[in-house]
């Protein structure tokens, strides 16, 4: 957990020996479902089924659309304040260290990815200095009550692949940010970017979408590792992930794909990826893909096709590769392979 300095500041976490053995929490939760006794449930399932020591507290914004320069975080469908303050709450009883993530989406549907204005202003045209004036707004917003609830993390953007280029901003949104909140920033790039971001430095984690095929990790992982050594920062996959549909092990990150429910192919692909990443110490664990705040019934889990693996076969290759990397992390040996 965060500690508290003689200002009443929270202390940086010491991210270098962190295992990350982590699970995202309240993804498409709109307002008032985080206040829902099946919320509180649904986190409670989540601590004791896989022995997290970390959760992505992660909820969306809207903008109308990705040329769109407003970020409408304060009103609905947006979770309140006091659901964000409650989450966070109760993740800490469950004694689970928090990374608040707050995340842009678009309203139409798009992709935040596309978030896109001209390079050069132009009159009468959606600019970057606007869009960054609201996202700031928003982000402070987030940052300050992180550091209220002595959240253990704050993710200051995910998969934003578009703006990645506006270097000066960004730098000048973790600069602003540092002046509210004490504690350690990462930066969830999307999968196949973590070469692309110039401005790692800024930052105090490196993390990333690790949506990869299943017979691809290595190659990618070679081709992270350099950025990670150049950069010389702590890394972590903030989003991992695979539906349990056949077909999904090869494009985990097409949520779409058709394809009938296979729990078998979800565990496929966790025992590939965690395979891979085991061996690259580099990798310092995950915040995987997603845990909702209102759970499917256990019986119906052979049914649902989606990415969280409550109750699929799934669940305990999670649970018993989190408890040997956590118990290695206690020891500091590797455990025999």
């Amino acid at each position: 957990m965060s500690m508290k300095d003689e200002h009443g500041r929270n202390e940086r976490l010491d991210m270098r020996d962190e295992y990350f053995a982590g699970m995202t929490w309240g993804w498409t939760g709109v307002r008032g479902t985080w206040a829902a006794p099946e919320a509180e449930r649904s986190m409670t399932l989540m601590a004791e089924r896989l022995g997290v020591n970390w959760t992505a507290i992660s909820f969306g914004a809207l903008q109308d659309h990705p040329q769109a320069t407003e970020i409408k975080f304060e009103e609905e469908p947006t979770v309140t304040d006091d659901e964000v303050r409650g989450a966070i709450r109760q993740a800490k009883s469950l004694g689970l260290k928090v990374v608040l993530k707050p995340v842009v989406n678009c309203r139409n549907g798009t992709w935040r990815a596309h978030i896109n204005f001209f390079d050069i202003d132009v009159p009468c045209e959606p600019k970057w200095s606007d869009w960054f004036a609201s996202y700031t707004r928003f982000m402070l917003h987030y940052a300050r009550i992180a550091e209220e609830m002595g959240a253990d993390m704050l993710c200051i953007g995910c998969e934003m692949v578009q703006t990645d280029r506006r270097e000066r901003e960004w730098r000048q949104l973790i600069a602003d940010v540092r002046e509210v909140y004490s504690g350690p920033i990462t930066y969830n790039c999307d999968k196949y970017q973590e070469n692309q971001v110039a401005w790692w430095d800024a930052v105090d984690i490196i993390s990333s979408s690790g949506y990869y095929p299943i017979d691809d990790w290595e190659a990618q992982l070679d081709r992270i590792e350099p950025t990670v050594r150049k950069f010389g920062k702590p890394f972590f996959f903030m989003e991992a992930g695979c539906p349990s549909r056949e077909g999904s092990p090869y494009v985990p990150n097409d949520w779409g794909l058709e394809g009938a429910p296979s729990e078998q192919a979800q565990a496929d692909w966790y025992a590939a990826a965690f395979a891979a990443c085991d061996a690259r110490p580099w990798v310092q664990g995950f915040m995987l893909w997603d845990w909702p705040p209102k759970l499917y019934a256990p019986e119906d889990a052979a049914g649902n096709d989606d990415y969280c693996m409550y109750a699929k076969k799934a669940e305990p290759i999670v649970r018993d590769y989190y408890g040997k990397r956590l118990k290695q992390a206690v020891s500091g040996q590797p455990e025999a392979r």
